[in-house]
């Protein structure tokens, strides 16, 4: 289905369409073929996914309840947003711009300290994130995309509001339930070569851990009390965790559904102003997508990036060096043209890797 490519006007996407999907009943078999194929590894690991997203929302109806009647006090407000903006700078600045696409460069404390933060948003190891990651550039929003909300391994989602929806989902949550993503390693040879990302990567574990402890000793400390640390663990803890989790996955999905494509970018990827502000940055995924080695996303002076004001920050102080943001000229040439026609997704040769 084709598209009005107006990169001023929010659009509402229907799942491209390649192929025709198979009958419904062979689909069925094929699916249930691929579920009774997984390997004990693979189901170990969804029911670990499917935990990491479940726990969360019980903290949060757990923190609803008790807190009814009277709202959280400061000492939660501050526990839960101080560790939120923790935990997703981690994410967006370690690592997403600096381990993934080595938009900057940082020196060894920095970077564990920007993985370990990275860990306690509970998305996976380091280097496993990253990885797939890239799997997502090289083949975004083709059938090797691990988490397309237009295309899977066997083609298209359908058409219409049903196939939007079975891509939305898919995209934001479904595809952690698919199995582990193979074939990783040809991307991650350079993170397996540094021993501060592979050091933190061994320890994911241990800074999950850490950071449900670490809220809920603030919050005992700081009120002096049981239920303060309790709090502390619920809203600094599961609470913050579901929400670093679903900005994260928007990108994921909304940004490759609803927004504009202002530049050129080989795949369905858009700028969602409110996934921009939320994700500290990452929202301006046209931006991203057109320009993936860039430090900085928000690419006009009124696409708020704070992940970019964090490493020039870093960088005023020592802490980062070589940001790299692409010129006014190579900027300008990577614009979309009004009358060019729509995508069609395609599976990109491994030279196109980030």
């Amino acid at each position: 289905m084709q598209l009005t490519r107006d990169p001023v006007t929010v659009q509402i996407l229907t799942t491209p369409h390649r192929t025709a999907p198979p009958p419904a009943i062979e689909k069925a078999s094929e699916e249930g073929d691929r579920v009774r194929a997984l390997s004990p590894a693979d189901r170990k690991l969804r029911m670990i996914n499917l935990g990491a997203v479940l726990v969360p929302i019980v903290g949060l109806v757990m923190v609803t309840v008790m807190s009814w009647g009277w709202g959280f006090d400061w000492v939660q407000f501050g526990v839960s947003v101080g560790m939120s903006l923790a935990t997703a700078f981690g994410i967006t600045v370690g690592f997403h711009r600096l381990f993934t696409h080595r938009s900057f460069r940082a020196p060894a404390p920095v970077r564990y300290t920007l993985a370990a933060l990275g860990s306690m948003a509970v998305q996976g190891p380091v280097i496993e994130w990253a990885g797939t990651h890239r799997r997502h550039h090289q083949h975004s929003d083709g059938e090797e995309d691990p988490h397309s909300p237009h295309m899977h391994a066997d083609g298209s989602w359908g058409d219409g509001i049903l196939g939007t929806l079975r891509g939305f989902y898919h995209a934001h949550v479904g595809w952690l339930f698919a199995g582990r993503c193979k074939g990783l390693g040809k991307y991650t040879k350079d993170l397996h070569a540094d021993p501060v990302v592979a050091m933190v990567n061994r320890q994911f574990l241990f800074w999950v851990v850490a950071g449900l402890v670490l809220p809920a000793v603030l919050g005992g400390v700081i009120s002096l009390s049981w239920t303060g640390a309790l709090l502390g663990f619920l809203w600094g803890g599961l609470v913050r965790i579901l929400a670093v989790h679903h900005i994260t996955w928007s990108v994921n999905s909304i940004c490759h559904l609803w927004g504009s494509s202002p530049f050129r970018s080989h795949d369905e990827s858009r700028n969602n102003v409110l996934v921009g502000v939320l994700g500290m940055g990452e929202g301006w995924h046209n931006n991203h997508h057109a320009f993936p080695t860039s430090a900085r996303h928000g690419l006009t002076w009124w696409q708020l990036d704070t992940s970019y004001l964090l490493i020039r920050g870093m960088a005023l102080v020592g802490l980062a060096s070589d940001i790299r943001v692409p010129d006014a000229v190579r900027i300008e040439s990577k614009r979309r043209v009004r009358a060019e026609p729509p995508f069609q997704p395609v599976n990109r040769p491994e030279s196109a890797a980030p």
